[in-house]
């Protein structure tokens, strides 16, 4: 299978991207912003929630997977250990809240509490799997509320 690739323009592709990308780790030390280039990145192993053709899955996978958003102007985060890049955090959503459109604020949601939030220009974020997938024995499981 080739590797995904998508483009968020609005919050509802953002919606699409979050839902590919719930449940995926990355460590702290993998996180970046780069002023200069008004972005911010991360690189996460993201778990493989899409089926293949077919309608069948071939076991459980995981893939390395590139995520960045352009137009960033500010970065701010809570309960995030900046200090302790090796430690491992786990996305459970990305939201857009419009605030002058195109404007608005990116919120990566993890675990535990931790958030990233970014303020936006314009809402322009690009996901691509980099590598192959891995087969994994670990599921993600979300009991019920």
């Amino acid at each position: 299978m080739t590797g995904l690739r998508l483009l968020a323009e609005d919050a509802q592709d953002l919606e699409i991207i979050s839902a590919h990308l719930q449940d995926a780790v990355g460590r702290i030390g993998d996180l970046a912003y780069l002023p200069s280039r008004r972005r911010f990145a991360l690189i996460v192993n993201r778990f493989r929630w899409e089926i293949e053709k077919g309608g069948r899955r071939r076991g459980h996978q995981r893939v390395r997977t590139g995520l960045h958003f352009d137009n960033v102007l500010k970065v701010r985060s809570r309960n995030i250990a900046h200090d302790q890049p090796d430690r491992v955090l786990n996305l459970l959503a990305i939201r857009f809240e419009d605030t002058d459109a195109p404007s608005g604020r990116v919120t990566l949601v993890f675990a535990g509490g931790a958030e990233i939030l970014l303020e936006v220009e314009a809402l322009d974020v690009h996901l691509s799997d980099i590598g192959q997938s891995w087969d994994t024995p670990n599921v993600p499981v979300h009991p019920p509320e």
